[in-house]
């Protein structure tokens, strides 16, 4: 070819090259038919026009190929424009046995119909591994598809993977080519900006799953305000906050949709055959849909195994996560560690700790001395805690108002095997004692307002508290106690279980206004039974006579009168063998109460004035006090009610002077009824007097003595002949006793049924 056609040809192709700018497809092969082209002409490429045309064909080139030896005239181009991707509809299918979380739907839809803005709305849908955010999720944005027509997209971010975690710009690439971009720019904020033009003028439903972080999810959030981005994770995601994000937390399954589940997947029949086992592995399961799942489909793959057997194998095993196995994955347990392989080491440390502690549901300042660490630093660890969807937080104490927190069961067992893994055995053996000390501190700080004329004996703490709770009055010690009374005798039967005999009595000792008022009689005999134990292995001579003493009140409460004169014996020898007359007058009284619950009047009276006069000698102005109280109640139930009124009467005035309200409130109730006797015709005063002790065995939180002041009420209206206002005091006193004394109650039923209202079977 001639020079000047040479230059040209080349001249026309840089030309068209210039027209095709716009065109995508065609421009790759003009540029590739130039270069072959300049070296032909040039000589440089070493070959004839058909080889360089060969070269083109070997090229790997995409769209509208042009390929000719020689071009006469204009060059017309038609392509077909590509085809419209189809509606994306990427997300993950729901199982036909989904259980209805209506509760839950209808939250996230409220959420929904209540979002005003221009921006899209943001939902964040948090809480444990395991718990079902996935599969509900999909439900919910599966209802909402006529209201997204532009496309429903997924995107998992891995955020718990062992592969780690999704790039945003990796994760918006595929978003991308889902609503047909065929040309994606290469960096981050390109890739967001180009996502947020896409989306601006459409309504699409953007599921982002096992997002890690807020940073991971921004970048994602499309334009405009008809979209909704799902955000599912492990963690609160607070940071989405600012973006305006709402959040709804998800929790475990209730006892009866566990069931249903389980009933589902292994078939309603097989499930109606044995519907106390499926109950049984429903309760194994904790609530927890995965482990629900697992626990079902061990069952689906043995038709013919009863599941009493199944029930069996997964009681048995010596880790109890690892009845959730499937097909040799420790399923729920790896779900549980990739959550845990996210924490921060001082926050693992606090993880592991929380899961050896004795009691679920757990205080901040008791977690914090468990884990010996200052109660601020503490509140920073339970919430990364909480953020990680491994702790739930749940609200204030009722008395002290302090943070409570609890771990979910099969996370709790989580945690305390990895502190068997992780840390050295007397390190969760310290974990244990610094929360048994932390209770035993508390626990005698809130006796000590409650019955300050008390004596205090020794405590004895392998790790004392750096604090307790502060308790300004007596209303909020009781509210402590009574609401940690449960507790503190699971760290009862801690310490006799780890040998920790001091600690054992003496809590037991720390819990004497919770057995006196609340009346629990089976803990109060089991607690003093293993704390008089432990006192004698300890040999700590005055826990022994305070077991033995306290012990013997709660055995003739309980209606065990035998076994208690035995206590009371054992405590007499014990305290004059020792000398110690305050523990032989306890002793003479609590001997005296047994016999006066058995109508032994005469040998009461007796063992009382001898107790009397020993405290009276020594100066035990609340003990003296108290054995008056008894006297007098004795001296009613003897038909003498001068007696009993002097003594009554004398009693309450010496217990109000060393600041006993509560005693002095029962001397009150029996000097009421000593007013309503027929020979002294105070049957209006009986009434204000009863009622006034109604009152305070209310602000005390007595609910026996309430019970047993309405009774005295009741009985009172039956001896004046109102037998309508009988039967309603009875009936009160009835409900009250009934959730915490049987035999209380039947005696209840007895006066309801002998004025004419109902079987005392009833």
């Amino acid at each position: 070819m001639e020079p000047d056609s040479r230059q040209n040809a080349i001249a026309f192709a840089e030309a068209l090259l210039a027209q095709a700018e716009a065109r995508s497809g065609f421009l790759p092969v003009l540029r590739v038919w130039l270069l072959q082209y300049e070296r032909f002409v040039s000589g440089t490429g070493g070959g004839s026009a058909s080889e360089s045309s060969n070269a083109v064909e070997s090229t790997q080139l995409s769209g509208t190929v042009i390929q000719a030896r020689e071009i006469h005239g204009n060059v017309q181009v038609q392509t077909e424009p590509p085809p419209r991707p189809p509606v994306p509809h990427q997300l993950l299918p729901v199982p036909a046995d989904f259980v209805d979380r209506q509760d839950d739907l209808t939250a996230l839809e409220r959420i929904r119909t209540e979002h005003r803005g221009d921006s899209a709305l943001i939902v964040a849908v948090t809480g444990p591994a395991g718990v079902g955010k996935t599969v509900l999720v999909s439900r919910w944005l599966k209802l909402l598809t006529p209201a997204f027509p532009d496309g429903q997209l997924y995107a998992d971010m891995t955020g718990y993977s062992l592969s780690g975690a999704q790039r945003p710009s990796d994760v918006l690439d595929r978003l991308l080519r889902a609503l047909g971009c065929r040309q994606v720019p290469a960096e981050l904020a390109e890739k967001a900006a180009l996502w947020r033009s896409l989306t601006a003028g459409r309504q699409v439903a953007l599921m982002v799953d096992n997002a890690l972080s807020a940073a991971q999810v921004r970048p994602l959030l499309p334009g405009g305000g008809s979209s909704l981005v799902a955000v599912v994770s492990r963690r609160r995601l607070m940071g989405l906050g600012i973006d305006g994000a709402a959040f709804h937390t998800l929790d475990v399954l209730g006892a009866e949709e566990s069931v249903e589940l389980l009933s589902r997947r292994i078939g309603n029949q097989r499930a109606r055959d044995e519907p106390s086992s499926v109950r049984q592995v429903a309760a194994l399961c904790a609530g927890l849909p995965l482990a629900v799942c697992v626990a079902a489909a061990r069952m689906a793959a043995r038709p013919q195994q009863s599941v009493a057997a199944v029930v069996g194998a997964m009681t048995e095993k010596t880790r109890p996560l690892e009845a959730f196995r499937l097909d040799g994955d420790r399923v729920v347990e790896a779900a549980l560690d990739e959550s845990y392989r996210a924490l921060e080491p001082e926050v693992a440390r606090v993880y592991r700790q929380l899961g050896v502690l004795p009691v679920d549901v757990f205080c901040l300042h008791a977690s914090a001395a468990a884990c010996a660490t200052d109660v601020s630093s503490m509140g920073d660890l339970v919430e990364e805690l909480i953020e990680a969807s491994l702790l739930e937080e749940l609200g204030p104490h009722p008395a002290t108002g302090q943070p409570r927190y609890r771990l979910h069961d099969l996370i709790r067992l989580h945690a305390a095997h990895r502190a068997a893994q992780e840390e050295p055995d007397t390190a969760s053996v310290d974990t244990e004692r610094r929360f048994v000390d932390w209770y035993l501190a508390t626990a005698t700080a809130a006796r000590t307002l409650l019955s300050p004329s008390h004596r205090r004996l020794r405590r004895d703490y392998a790790f004392p508290p750096p604090a307790t709770s502060d308790f300004e009055e007596a209303e909020t010690a009781w509210d402590w106690m009574h609401s940690e009374g449960p507790h503190l005798m699971q760290l009862v039967r801690l310490a006799a279980e780890r040998g920790w005999d001091a600690v054992c009595w003496q809590l037991v000792d720390s819990m004497q206004p919770w057995f006196l008022r609340a009346r629990p009689y089976d803990l109060w005999v089991e607690s003093h039974q293993l704390g008089l134990a432990a006192a004698r292995r300890a040999g700590h001579s005055e826990g022994v006579s305070r077991m033995l003493t306290t012990g013997g009140s709660g055995m003739y409460n309980a209606g065990r009168l035998d076994d208690a004169l035995d206590w009371f014996t054992q405590a007499l020898r014990d305290a004059r063998e020792r000398g110690d007359r305050r523990a032989e007058a306890q002793a003479l009284h609590g001997l005296g109460q047994t016999h006066r619950l058995a109508d032994r009047l005469q040998q009461a009276a007796a063992l009382f004035t001898e107790a009397l006069d020993i405290r009276s000698d020594i100066g035990y102005r609340r003990g003296a006090a108290l054995s008056r109280l008894c006297l007098g109640d004795v001296a009613l139930a003897a038909d003498r009610p001068d007696e009993a009124r002097l003594c009554l009467g004398r009693a309450r005035a010496e217990l109000l002077a060393v600041q006993d309200r509560y005693d002095a409130a029962r001397a009150l109730a029996f000097l009421g009824r000593a007013h309503a006797h027929p020979s002294l015709r105070g049957y209006a005063e009986a009434v204000r007097l009863l009622s006034t002790a109604l009152g305070e065995f209310r602000s005390a939180g007595s609910v026996h003595w309430q019970a047993r002041v309405l009774e005295m009420l009741g009985e009172t209206a039956q001896e004046q002949g109102a037998l309508e206002t009988a039967r309603r005091r009875f009936a009160d006193s009835l409900a009250l006793y009934e959730p915490v004394s049987p035999v209380d109650a039947r005696r209840l039923k007895e006066h309801l049924h002998k004025i004419g209202w109902g079987s005392p079977r009833e």
